[in-house]
């Protein structure tokens, strides 16, 4: 299975990839924000993490988020996700802003000497309509109900910027409208129920290939490319690219992997059947509510009641329920979404996977009006070629990087690993006779004592402790 990211030799190096790709700022947009005055201090006593910063930007607001590396900047890849202050998607402009990392909440047990914080602030002009959703791990798939084709594994997602909805018909027809004469020949006029409807009855690669106009008419580079050397921008035809032929660093919209879909559809929440929890009802998405499943409570079965207006198909407006706890909208319900991935089996723990190099069909995720409550649950997978049209299948866009400021810190010292307790021995529980000199292994961090005899009495108690590497004793 092809990943982004490569080359972890241990489980601890696996944890620590999940660092953000973020390419630099783009010309030609409203100045960016500035950060100046970085610093982080670890609190004494405590497994905190103190940041400060200046902050100086254009707009009301900014989008300000963290990331952690522990190896002096090389990768920027452990957990940030316990950060509180002046951090989000709404941070004013000013002097002496301040946020606390908790290390031992994210990453208990662990010392370097290189840790370095990186903020990451975006001003939201390039994407409008976009969710930065962080980069970390989270739990793949689901147990909850005996469902074979997602098994629980552990994965790493870099950060990325999601839509908040699905595609609407409006959306495509403005691209579409620019495409044509563009050299996008055959990018089709699709269907919609309306123009706040989403898009659907549209193939895979005619997701592509809006992505591609998107991207375009943007100014922004496109993703999609004819070729494995990237040179020839994919603007037509009938194609299942490999993911050689995708610049996954580009700024510009593509389709989202199957395990970024999944990581945004949790919203922050692992090991729940559904982005808000592990019940499902009317009020909650747009589905085909029955008795089937105990965790479907809908008060209304069948169809969702407000979708009969406007006639087929049982479309709502994107954006008719609450967001999950990223933002999303319709991550459950609505119309199936295509993602980039080939259909196969999870190949256990990994970082950015691209699902596999080939194979007949493509992931679709995300369920529909017409789908019932197990169709919606956060893991359910489904498989199709990637000529299928329906018109219960649209799509959502991804960008893995938007025009943004980073400040990095310079290295500082953090240690999570709990300080080692007083031990009490006796002198004959330790091994030793009165005068002997000899050594003690301590746990948890399995260090040396050093133990002295020489004023020791036959069964005096001997105080041990151990920390940092650094041992003493005391006689009682």
């Amino acid at each position: 299975m092809s990943t982004l990211f490569s080359g972890f030799s241990s489980r601890r190096t696996a944890r620590l990839l999940a660092g953000a790709l973020l390419l630099q700022a783009l010309p030609g947009l409203a100045a960016d924000p500035v950060v100046s005055h970085l610093a982080a201090v670890p609190r004494a006593g405590t497994k905190l993490v103190d940041i400060t910063y200046d902050l100086a930007a254009d707009t009301a607001t900014v989008a300000v988020s963290l990331q952690i590396s522990g190896d002096g900047g090389a990768t920027f890849a452990v957990p940030a996700v316990s950060v509180t202050g002046a951090v989000g998607p709404a941070v004013g402009a000013g002097t002496g802003k301040s946020l606390t990392w908790n290390a031992g909440a994210d990453w208990n047990g662990q010392v370097s000497s290189q840790v370095r914080v990186k903020l990451v602030v975006d001003d939201g002009v390039a994407a409008a309509g976009l969710v930065a959703i962080p980069p970390g791990l989270f739990l793949m798939g689901d147990s909850l109900d005996g469902y074979a084709n997602a098994p629980i594994h552990q994965v790493a997602v870099r950060a990325i910027y999601l839509a908040k909805t699905e595609v609407t018909k409006a959306e495509w027809d403005l691209v579409r409208g620019w495409a044509v004469g563009r050299g996008y020949t055959n990018l089709r006029a699709g269907a919609g129920k309306s123009r706040d409807h989403p898009i659907q009855s549209i193939e895979w690669y005619q997701c592509l290939l809006y992505c591609n106009a998107r991207s375009e008419q943007e100014g922004l580079m496109p993703v999609y490319y004819m070729d494995e050397s990237q040179t020839e921008v994919y603007r037509s035809g009938n194609l299942g690219l490999s993911n050689a032929q995708v610049k996954w660093n580009a700024n510009g919209y593509r389709l989202p992997t199957e395990a970024e879909w999944e990581k945004a559809a949790r919203g922050g929440l692992n090991g729940k059947r559904f982005p808000w929890g592990d019940t499902i009802s009317h009020s909650q998405a747009n589905y085909y509510s029955n008795s089937s499943f105990a965790y479907d409570v809908s008060p209304t079965r069948g169809y969702h009641p407000s979708s009969a207006v406007g006639g087929e198909p049982p479309t709502l407006p994107v954006g008719s329920f609450a967001a999950n706890g990223y933002g999303l909208y319709d991550m459950a319900g609505n119309v199936f979404e295509w993602c980039w991935d080939h259909y196969g089996s999870y190949a256990g723990a990994a970082v950015d996977p691209l699902g596999p190099d080939s194979g007949a069909n493509r992931v679709i995720r995300g369920s529909s009006c017409r789908a019932q409550a197990n169709g919606c649950r956060n893991a359910d997978r489904y498989q199709n070629g990637g000529g299928l049209r329906s018109d219960n299948l649209g799509f959502r866009v991804i960008r893995s990087s938007v025009p943004s400021t980073t400040a990095t810190s310079s290295d500082l010292s953090v240690d999570t690993r709990d300080p080692a307790a007083w031990t009490l021995f006796s002198a004959a529980e330790a091994g030793l006779a009165v005068g002997d000199v000899g050594l003690v292994s301590l746990s948890p961090l399995d260090k040396l004592a050093v133990v002295g005899g020489g004023e020791a009495r036959d069964g005096a108690a001997l105080k041990l402790m151990a920390a940092d590497g650094a041992a003493s004793f005391a006689e009682r």
